[in-house]
């Protein structure tokens, strides 16, 4: 083949995403206090040499609730998701003015407020760092116009446990009493798994959060604040049973909470995604940092790519990226994964059709969102 997307991008490095990463290094020359570089590494909380995390300012430090010491991240069961997202190496796709934000956030502990047009990889971000930082799985909290601060801390099935209640003749699931025991039927949801007491802080991502209802930035203040939430189905059981396993957003992990309340050991990495739809409360944006997702240059779409495809491109995949780029211009009114489909189809032999047909489907493609209802 006569080229790659890379080189013929301009980011100086081969097809495959390992070269694509290091141009990103080199393009970025990140600074000493820099955790996460965007290197496009993929790590497991179980591997020998994490990088090691800086510690927190002394008013974000917590004192956790729990009795048993903290809690080893789990090693996700399967990485599909985060392949998926990233391809085989995903590095040099973040601004330098993103990256600054990003590790000030983990310096500092606190939310990160990213915003920017759909499709710049806003959602994509938590799952560099978790994935670069060896934080395990990303805690997802997808946030809709109905979605409320329990929703995110914890579902307790309370009608599950009254159709389980023991009958004549029958032994109650979980013990003897007239219900069953509570923690069988009570999940900690992201929001409040995130805020158990890991040993390292955990990814959460709050998905869309201009979509909530006008209350939500409100209600997730304390928390931001204090680490912490308390459970009061548990809380009510404290005297009798101090210590109750429940489960978790991670599925085959469960944990014991103590007296009902949970308390971060580290605050999670919280980013926190915005598509521009609304304004946030002052009081909100001051427990946040905040930064903006610009639209990708040409460098960092070709690494982008690059980390998707494995095999070498010729010319032809160079010159969508170049029609891309013209073609969105200063608008951000089209979507990294618009241009991802075209090189699949690219890769398919969809471009040996004629020049016209082939115009045809990249056309419809890269329909324009804000204004396009059907290719």
């Amino acid at each position: 083949m006569s080229g790659t997307v890379s080189d013929a991008a301009g980011a100086g490095g081969g097809a495959d995403g390992e070269d694509s990463a290091e141009a990103g290094r080199g393009a970025t020359s990140a600074p000493d206090w820099w955790i996460f570089r965007d290197t496009g590494e993929h790590r497991s909380p179980e591997d020998d040499a994490l990088p090691k995390l800086p510690a927190p300012p002394a008013w974000r430090r917590f004192r956790p609730e729990s009795e048993r010491g903290p809690l080893a991240v789990p090693v996700p069961a399967d990485g599909a998701d985060t392949r998926r997202r990233l391809g085989r190496r995903r590095g040099g796709t973040l601004s330098p003015q993103v990256l600054h934000v990003v590790n000030a956030a983990i310096h500092l502990r606190r939310p990160l407020l990213l915003t920017g047009a759909p499709g710049t990889g806003k959602s994509t971000l938590a799952h560099q760092i978790a994935s670069e930082l060896g934080l395990g799985r990303v805690l997802w909290w997808p946030v809709v116009s109905r979605t409320t601060l329990r929703d995110g801390l914890y579902d307790y099935d309370a009608i599950g446990r009254v159709q389980d209640a023991p009958q004549p003749g029958r032994r109650s699931p979980g013990g003897d009493g007239p219900l069953p025991g509570v923690g069988r039927y009570l999940t900690l949801g992201p929001l409040g798994t995130a805020l158990l007491p890991w040993r390292r802080p955990r990814v959460l991502l709050v998905d869309e959060l201009d979509k909530s209802d006008v209350d939500l930035p409100n209600d997730l203040l304390h928390l931001f604040e204090e680490g912490e939430y308390r459970i009061p189905e548990l809380e009510r059981l404290a005297q009798s049973q101090r210590q109750v396993e429940v489960a978790t957003t991670d599925h085959d992990k469960r944990v014991t909470v103590t007296a009902g309340r949970v308390r971060c050991a580290e605050f999670p990495v919280v980013i926190i995604t915005s598509n521009g739809e609304r304004d946030f409360p002052p009081a909100f944006r001051r427990r946040c940092l905040e930064a903006r997702m610009p639209a990708p240059d040409s460098d960092r779409l070709a690494a982008m790519v690059a980390s998707h495809f494995d095999v070498g491109l010729d010319g032809r995949a160079a010159e969508l990226v170049r029609e891309f780029l013209e073609r969105r211009g200063d608008s951000s009114d089209l979507a990294v994964d618009q241009l991802l489909n075209t090189v699949h189809m690219l890769t398919n032999g969809a471009a040996e059709a004629d020049d016209a047909a082939w115009r045809q489907l990249r056309d419809a493609l890269w329909r324009n969102l804000s204004s396009d209802t059907s290719p």
